[in-house]
């Protein structure tokens, strides 16, 4: 790590020994092709230390003054870099460099024109169907938990509902969709059911994927479907409907069809009830 010339001269004294550790002139004819630098090397401004005993590897760090008086650090490794070669600002001149590339100033009355953001490119996939309206999709992924299909079988026995279908049609994209995929649906309620939980690793349903689940729920909810998310784990519900459950079984569903009942009203609910 390079340091200051004066540590570095004290550390030259002591590991040589000597109080000069290099005489002045030592390394005048390293330095001699490069007269620019020798220009710019001051010893008043580097402890009375020559450009000459300083060995051009050294990593040192030195000051130097261009030829319009800015004043700057940079190591002779670095400052040899420049003459004809290629020039790194923060060695050479840091000041005229930026003076050399003056800022772009914008005309007086002419409003800086913004860049329009890339539309995102939405599926094509989806059919065109009123908004709110549930159906099969191409684009939905297939159920990924037993649960999922174990709570399905339980309400489909006990709910007169449309079977077979697994999105609705949304009025604002989702991601990439004009529709969303919740885990249970239930057309003739307009209720969709979600069942989230911590996952094998504890991470499920928790940061980003959290906020995704309240934009899905809002998404549904704009286009007048409610949403009841059966919360395990000790996750926090998200909704005013949301249930937080050990697990499932006969009580759950109890509670979950007592929930549907709060939303709708029991005599809708209870007339499609088997």
């Amino acid at each position: 790590m390079a340091e200051r010339v004066e540590a570095w001269w004290a550390r030259r004294q002591f590991s040589r020994g000597l109080d000069v550790p290099y005489e002045i002139g030592t390394y005048r004819e390293a330095w001699a092709a490069y007269p620019a630098l020798i220009r710019q090397y001051h010893p008043d401004l580097n402890a009375g230390i020559t450009l000459t005993q300083i060995p051009p590897a050294a990593d040192v760090l030195l000051l130097w003054q261009c030829e319009a008086g800015h004043l700057f650090a940079a190591t002779p490794t670095e400052q040899r870099a420049r003459p004809g070669r290629e020039r790194r600002r923060s060695a050479w001149c840091p000041e005229c460099a930026l003076l050399a590339v003056p800022p772009r100033v914008q005309p007086a009355g002419k409003p800086t024109a913004k860049r329009p953001k890339p539309r995102r490119e939405l599926c094509g996939k989806t059919p065109d169907l009123p908004v709110g309206e549930a159906f099969a999709s191409d684009c939905a992924p297939k159920p990924a938990s037993a649960v999922e299909a174990e709570l399905r079988a339980e309400l489909v026995a006990r709910i007169v509902t449309t079977t077979g279908v697994n999105a609705v049609r949304v009025g604002r994209p989702f991601f990439d969709h004009v529709e969303v995929w919740p885990d249970i649906l239930l057309p003739e309620l307009r209720i969709a059911v979600e069942y989230d939980s911590i996952g094998r690793f504890g991470l499920e349903h928790l940061g980003t994927r959290e906020d995704a689940d309240r934009r899905k729920d809002r998404t549904l909810r704009a286009a007048h479907w409610e949403v009841v998310r059966i919360r395990t784990g000790r996750l926090e519900k998200l909704g005013p409907y949301d249930l937080q459950l050990s697990s499932l079984g006969k009580t759950g569903v109890d509670k979950l069809i007592d929930v549907f009942r709060d939303i709708r009203g029991p005599l809708l609910v209870d007339a499609y009830l088997t």
